[in-house]
């Protein structure tokens, strides 16, 4: 049995990853109508790492890292952060930002796939049940007819489910994975790394960069929160909750984010929020509820 505090921490970690990461859809989205891409997560990504180490070196923590710990650093920061970080946000010119965060809630039907192949893990029925009522609530999410798929849709389409199926497979990676047992110093090597490899695609491309002083007031402040709570608290929480529970149940969140990504979209850049979608969210968080209750 844990103890309280580290039940806290858990129930404040889930907080993170379904609250905050849900609203960086909306934020991700308000930056790149100004920024591209791949410049956008490269620099989210500088501030934040450098912000962690900054934050573990005044708090006496080690950053040292063994070769094996690098390795796998390099291959989940490039699951994690370039494709499913730098290409979500590419993709997100192309699609509403509640649409893209829908989309991204197929990644626990992956991520218990994944389970199934790889780790021969056998699927509990109540997850099974969970799954089936997430996909049905996506289903209704997409099917309404005011969501019309044209030639950009479809691209941004392809490219988020590619994007999940990474993500996924890198949570399923992660679980078992040797990195660095601090989450703080995890996280920052892996958003360090990331920046170098979005960097380098950003310049081959050819995206234009531009100092944040050149930026409008929006999409400053979407930026300062993408660093702070979308990369510096909700990704370690992230990372943290990979090794304290199960990967399925971490997973949940991305049946959670496209309600919080909804319902912002909705209020804040006013995308369509119809009683359909109500309806489609519901079941979505009743599918989380599956997953993530024992009794």
């Amino acid at each position: 049995m844990k103890p309280k505090s580290s039940k806290i921490l858990i129930i404040l970690a889930f907080f993170a990853i379904y609250i905050i990461w849900g609203s960086t859809y909306l934020w991700n989205k308000i930056a790149v109508t100004e920024l591209p891409a791949f410049f956008l997560a490269s620099f989210r990504f500088l501030c934040a790492s450098t912000l962690i180490f900054a934050i573990a070196i005044i708090s006496g923590k080690k950053l040292s890292i063994t070769k094996s710990q690098f390795k796998n650093s390099v291959f989940v920061a490039f699951l994690f952060m370039v494709s499913g970080n730098g290409l979500f946000v590419w993709a997100l010119k192309y699609v509403d930002s509640g649409f893209a965060a829908l989309l991204a809630s197929t990644q626990p039907l992956f991520v218990l796939l994944l389970m199934r192949f790889i780790d021969h893990k056998k699927m509990k029925p109540k997850s099974i049940i969970g799954v089936a009522l997430g996909i049905f609530g996506m289903y209704l999410l997409v099917s309404q007819r005011e969501l019309v798929t044209n030639g950009d849709t479809l691209i941004g389409v392809l490219l988020i489910f590619t994007c999940v199926i990474g993500w996924s497979y890198a949570s399923v990676f992660v679980s078992k994975a040797d990195l660095p047992k601090n989450h703080l110093i995890s996280t920052g090597y892996q958003m360090a790394i990331a920046c170098v490899m979005l960097s380098i695609v950003s310049f081959v491309i050819g995206e234009e960069w531009s100092s944040p002083l050149n930026w409008s007031t929006n999409v400053q402040w979407s930026m300062f929160l993408l660093i702070i709570l979308g990369s510096l608290v909700a990704f370690t929480a992230f990372n943290y909750l990979l090794k304290e529970v199960s990967t399925e149940k971490v997973a949940t969140s991305s049946y959670v984010n496209p309600v919080v990504a909804l319902l912002l979209g909705w209020y804040v850049l006013d995308e369509q929020l119809t009683t359909q979608s109500l309806i489609a969210a519901s079941i979505l968080l009743i599918g989380v509820y599956f997953i993530t209750s024992k009794k």
